[in-house]
């Protein structure tokens, strides 16, 4: 963090920083509808874990309102078709693993990808966020190691039979990852994020939380290099 401290002063109602606001802004909105509408399904597929489940839908649903407070405090319209389209990717793949029963591709898609995306996002922005957004977005990350642990707890305890599963699903969703990452460096940089920092946290994170399912630093280091090239 300490490189963003030495930031020049940013003028958050500069048309400028309001128009990359506008998709910023919307990706944590539709992300954390998303992450609501999943945990929602993973209820049904894991109904012993089903109130658990429910309850980070909640969390996920009162995050949201919380990032549409940020908005109208700097009077910015989300561009919110632009966010299920940043989000239709990994949404589609969710979608057709729940349909599947592949309840260790859900997980992966998002306890694992989208928890560690968002926390990367949130880590890189407080720094850098207005005083309102900033209060909002310290109190989301918090909450959001939660959702992450939950993803972890269970597919450690399900670890040796999930593995092939992981590795595949790993295969097919990371490299859409960096595709995001890509999409929206631009829109980042006006909000003085830098690509390389949401990278490396998101890699961070992304590697302790396999890590915490019982994948080995060499294992770590293969699964983190797909797609990799793109970013």
């Amino acid at each position: 963090m300490q490189q963003l401290a030495d930031q020049p002063e940013i003028d958050f109602h500069s048309e400028t920083y309001k128009d990359a606001y506008s998709r910023i802004n919307a990706i944590v909105i539709e992300g954390e509808q998303e992450a609501h509408e999943n945990y929602l399904k993973l209820a049904e597929l894991l109904s012993e874990h089903k109130d658990e489940l429910i309850r980070l839908s909640k969390m996920e649903s009162r995050h949201k309102k919380g990032f549409e407070a940020c908005g109208r405090n700097l009077q910015v319209t989300p561009d919110i078709e632009f966010a299920k389209q940043f989000f239709a990717q990994l949404h589609q793949n969710f979608q057709i693993a729940a349909q599947e029963g592949k309840i260790v591709t859900c997980l992966l898609i998002q306890s694992l990808i989208i928890e560690c995306f968002a926390i990367a996002a949130y880590n890189i922005y407080i720094p850098v966020a207005d005083d309102f957004a900033r209060k909002i977005t310290e109190s989301v990350v918090k909450d959001e190691y939660s959702h992450l642990n939950f993803g972890e707890v269970w597919l450690k305890e399900h670890f040796e039979e999930s593995k092939a599963e992981l590795e595949e699903a790993n295969r097919q969703n990371l490299p859409i990852v960096w595709q995001m990452l890509n999409q929206v460096a631009d829109d980042a940089e006006v909000l003085a994020m830098e690509k390389e920092a949401l990278v490396e946290d998101f890699m961070i994170q992304y590697g302790e939380a396999l890590s915490n399912i019982g994948f080995n630093t060499r294992d770590i280091m293969r699964l983190s290099a797909y797609g990799l090239r793109a970013a």
